[in-house]
C-alpha cells in the first residue's frame, strides 16, 4: 500500500490526508510540535494514519505533501525527500507575511521556494486553490455535472502524472498549466483561486491571471 507523508497537519494537510485513507492510502502525519499532538487527529482517521516527526514522515512516505506556511519552507527535511515527489500546496499571502520581492517581481513563485530548498525532490504545485474541507468533502466521479477542476504545476512530468492520478482519485479533474514558473497563475487573488470551475472554465481562468493582483 503506498504510503503519503503529510508534513503539517492542519486544516489543508488533515483534508488531504482524510481523502488519501478514503482511497486506499496510508499516511504519516506530522506537525512543527511533537507527534503526541496529533494523537487526537489519529484516532479520528483511524488505523490507516498514524503520527511521526517530519524526517519521519519524510522518510516514510513514498511521496510527500507539504502543508505548510511558505515562511517555514526552510523548515522542511530535505534530505528523507531526496528523488521524491512532493506536493506543494503553499500559498503566498503578503498581507499576512509581509512581501517577498522574488516573488512579486516574479523571479521565483511560492513553489519555487520549496523546489529551491528541496534540490533533488520533485515538486508539483497542487491542492492550493480549493478550501481545505472540499478536499476531501466535495469529489465526484467522472461524468458527473458537479465534479469540478483542479490545477497542477511542475516541472517534472512523471511527478505531474502522479499528482494528476491523485487529483481523480478523489474526485476531481486535473489541469496542468506548465512549469512551476507558471504557478503564480493560481495565487491568491487571481480568477482560479477557490472558484468553482470545469476544466474549460479553470484553463480560461488560468488564462486570465495577470500579475500584480
Amino acid at each position: 500500500m503506498t504510503t503519503i507523508g503529510i508534513i503539517g497537519s492542519g486544516h489543508v494537510g488533515s483534508n488531504i490526508a482524510k481523502a488519501a485513507i478514503a482511497n486506499g492510502y496510508d499516511v504519516v502525519l506530522s506537525n512543527s510540535q511533537a507527534p503526541e499532538t496529533l494523537a487526537g487527529l489519529v484516532r479520528e482517521l483511524g488505523p490507516h494514519a498514524k503520527a511521526a516527526t517530519p524526517a519521519e514522515a519524510a522518510a516514510q512516505g513514498d511521496f510527500a505533501v507539504v502543508a505548510i506556511p511558505l515562511a517555514a519552507v526552510d523548515q522542511v527535511p530535505a534530505e528523507p525527500l531526496a528523488d521524491k515527489v512532493v506536493i506543494a500546496t503553499i500559498n503566498y499571502f503578503p498581507g499576512r507575511l509581509g512581501h517577498i520581492a522574488a516573488i512579486d517581481n516574479g523571479t521565483t513563485t511560492a513553489p519555487g521556494m520549496l523546489q529551491a530548498h528541496l534540490p533533488t525532490s520533485h515538486v508539483v504545485r497542487a491542492f492550493s486553490m480549493i478550501n481545505a474541507a472540499e478536499m476531501s468533502g466535495d469529489g465526484h466521479p467522472k461524468g458527473d455535472p458537479q465534479r469540478r477542476a483542479l490545477a497542477l504545476a511542475g516541472d517534472d512530468p512523471d511527478a505531474k502524472r502522479l499528482v494528476a492520478h491523485l487529483y481523480d482519485q478523489f474526485g476531481f479533474d486535473a489541469v496542468d498549466i506548465g512549469g512551476l514558473a507558471e504557478s503564480w497563475r493560481l495565487d491568491v487573488g487571481q480568477p482560479a483561486f477557490v472558484a468553482r470551475q470545469n476544466a474549460e472554465q479553470l484553463k480560461d481562468n488560468v488564462a486570465k491571471a495577470a500579475r500584480g493582483t
